[in-house]
């Protein structure tokens, strides 16, 4: 500032210390920062310094510059933070100089006035800090430099953008800081409500189905009519007879016996299994071919196995074929005259690569068809679709009396419903009513800090009770079996791990608890999110990844799926929990707080199944074992697309196969499913003497679910 007296709009006093800060803007532009000094006089407070600061040094002036500044000034505005004691002597400082007109107490943000910037605040506008009030770019600051500090992680795109929402809709900073610190707080972590949906659909009564006498009657003693989706089904084609094969031909397809394919989209808990059961059942009493059940999982195939025995067992026989153990095949339990045979998508492909017959297949139901998009195990699940539909096919042909297979596929989570139903050459059945409606939240913790909240969260569940008289009851997700033996033991209430490593009899014991209630919670990795069968009211993700993988949308709308059932619940309830710049293994590119919000808002992916190398080889290898060579056709109607001509040339190079058969080298590499590397790894270990259970240990914890 020149020895002359700018003219100047507003000075703004702000108390430090014992002096005040003095702001001097023109044109809402800060001109300069001086420190003003009072000194109590005769005639009342004057001023007894005045310096110009600029940055740590100052420059003393004489204080009645202060006082020309004032007189120039359109106005001057005292910072209601400044005390009430330094707001009278200021004021009436300004009165001895005939100024307080021109004075105005105003509230201000106090990290731009220790600044040295003028920065009103409104009631509309401010943030409230602990007792003070600050503006909104420093409250952006603020909550940052706090999350750091409190998450230990940096906020990071979404996530980050969406606390700043939150804390603009509340305006109080430390409400949001709280929920880094394990506090739960609805009203902020409440994301959105998924709400419950009704399609109005005519159900279809039990009594007018005309199916065998047998489970016509076990229906009939179960329900009286069928739930929407199941009545749609069988309104398009479910158990059509032979005579709508003009529709066959006018589509391109091979006429069959009865019975629509069909693709059944449809959300968890509304009945999609049921359509399966009883097309294959019925299929099986008229004595037209046995029933294929197939799910993805070992644990999964055990409960269908037993609810099978349980639902049907008096009228049909039940097996089961589970995947074969890379040692040695452990099926001494499967029966492949069986009438129902449940299986894991391995285990039955196993059973055609190895040529077991399985006689007259009626009814394919695969369940989680989903699956196919997966990438370590979807061109699995496609290429054993081709083969069974080349056994089923070539059977028909030998025996004039078998129709050949029905087909029906079911998951509640597909992206390109359509174009999977045309793949498959399937009726679509789709469905989006949602029983209950699930309220989804999202809340920050680090990862000692999600056990604490977790407990919060399982106690306040089990500890309510729905209006159908059932405690609520929890899932949580994680990412290892470690880590679900490390929950369940800090939960205060009854808990429980739940994964693939645990036996049989631990596993049903889990099940039976948590179906009679006496459990509030199970800790589980992935094999719950493929549905079996808990009715809990409330999903915690403790983590976003499996293994070292992030969830994808579906597998993620697949698990929060497991909240809330009509006949048990009123409402499902979804909490995630969110590490901040939190990742579980370095060759993951985003971090927990980003993949969270991509989730919540992240469109479903389509199904369909994609070949790499690997996969092409390893599927046109069992294909030429079961087809011969019929191999080329097999790889043309799977989903995916095989580049057979490269995959033939690397099974020559490989020496897997000779001419149209495979070698014994390739029969072993098939019937194992090993990829190339896996096989020449084995073949290079057996070629150095090294121990057969060293080299297969690490093959074996990969597939521990098949």
């Amino acid at each position: 500032m020149s020895k002359q007296v700018p003219q100047v709009e507003t000075i703004f006093c702000h108390q430090t210390g014992d002096d005040y800060l003095v702001v001097v803007e023109r044109d809402g532009q800060r001109l300069f920062r001086a420190k003003l000094g009072l000194s109590e006089t005769s005639a009342g407070p004057r001023p007894a310094k005045f310096r110009l600061k600029d940055g740590s040094s100052e420059e003393p002036r004489q204080p009645d510059e202060f006082v020309e500044l004032a007189r120039r000034a359109e106005r001057i505005r005292i910072s209601e933070q400044t005390s009430p004691e330094a707001r009278r002597e200021l004021t009436e400082m300004l009165s001895g100089y005939q100024l307080e007109d021109k004075a105005k107490a105003v509230r201000t943000c106090r990290y731009c006035a220790s600044a040295g910037r003028y920065s009103p605040v409104t009631t509309e506008t401010a943030v409230k800090d602990d007792e003070d009030w600050i503006c909104r770019d420093c409250a952006r600051q603020e909550l940052e430099r706090q999350l750091s500090f409190a998450g230990g992680g940096e906020v990071t795109g979404a996530a980050k953008d969406r606390l700043e929402d939150l804390m603009m809709e509340v305006q109080d900073l430390e409400r949001i800081v709280n929920l880094l610190k394990g506090r739960l707080d609805p009203d902020l972590t409440k994301f959105d409500t998924i709400s419950a949906t009704t399609d109005e659909v005519d159900p279809v009564r039990t009594d007018s189905l005309n199916l065998h006498p047998g489970l016509q009657g076990l229906l009939e003693d179960r329900f009286e009519t069928l739930l929407p989706v199941q009545s749609l089904a069988v309104e398009n084609g479910l158990f059509d007879s032979a005579d709508r094969s003009s529709a066959d031909h006018a589509s391109g397809r091979s006429p069959r016996a009865d019975g629509e394919d069909q693709l059944v989209v449809s959300a968890t808990a509304t009945g999609k299994t049921l359509i399966g059961e009883m097309a294959g059942i019925n299929r099986v009493l008229n004595g037209k071919g046995k029933m294929l059940f197939l799910v993805p999982l070992v644990a999964l195939a055990n409960q269908k196995h037993e609810d099978f025995e349980e639902e049907y067992g008096h009228l049909v026989d039940v097996s089961i074929r589970v995947g074969a153990s890379r040692i040695a095949d452990n099926g001494n339990q499967f029966d492949p005259n069986a009438d129902v045979i449940v299986g894991t998508y391995e285990g039955i492909d196993h059973a055609l690569r190895t040529g077991k017959d399985m006689g007259d297949i009626g009814t394919v139901v695969i369940d989680e068809v989903h699956t196919l998009k997966e990438d370590e195990r979807g061109h699995r699940l496609d290429g054993l679709i081709s083969r069974l539909k080349y056994t089923c096919e070539q059977r028909a042909k030998r025996r004039d009396d078998y129709g050949g297979a029905q087909w029906i596929s079911l998951s509640a989570t597909v992206g390109n419903p359509e174009q999977l139903a045309a793949a498959l050459e399937s009726t679509l059945i789709e469905f989006e009513e949602r029983p209950v409606p699930i309220e989804r939240h999202v809340t920050f913790a680090d990862g000692q800090e999600k056990v604490r909240v977790e407990n919060k969260l399982v106690k306040r569940e089990f500890d309510t009770e729905s209006s159908k008289g059932y405690r609520g009851q929890t899932i949580i997700f994680t990412n290892s079996r470690r880590r679900c033996h490390e929950i369940s033991r800090k939960l205060d209430y009854s808990a429980a791990p739940y994964h693939a490593g645990l036996d049989y009899g631990r596993r049903k014991e889990v099940e039976r608890k948590f179906g009679d209630q006496e459990l509030s919670a199970v800790v589980t990795t992935a094999a719950l999110a493929a549905g079996v069968d808990f009715p809990a009211s409330q999903v915690v993700f403790d983590s976003l990844a499996m293994g070292i993988e992030w969830l994808s949308v579906q597998e993620f709308h697949q698990m929060l799926g497991r909240a809330g059932r009509p006949d048990y619940h009123d409402e499902g309830k979804v909490y995630v929990l969110v590490e901040p710049d939190c990742t579980y293994h370095n060759s993951m590119e985003m971090t927990e707080d980003e993949v969270a919000f991509t989730l919540l808002k992240g469109e479903m992916e389509s199904v369909m199944t994609h070949y790499d190398e690997d996969a092409a080889v390893e599927e046109t290898l069992a294909n030429v074992t079961v087809g011969g060579k019929a191999a080329k056709a097999l790889n043309d109607r799977m989903l995916g697309e095989v580049p057979t001509k490269h995959a033939v040339g690397k099974l020559l190079e490989y020496d897997f196969i000779d001419g149209f058969e495979p070698t014994p080298l390739g029969r072993v590499v098939t019937e194992h499913f090993l990829a190339p590397g896996e096989a020449f790894t084995l073949v290079d270990g057996i070629r150095k003497d090294a121990h057969p259970y060293e080299l297969v240990a690490d093959l074996e914890l990969r597939d521990e679910e098949l």
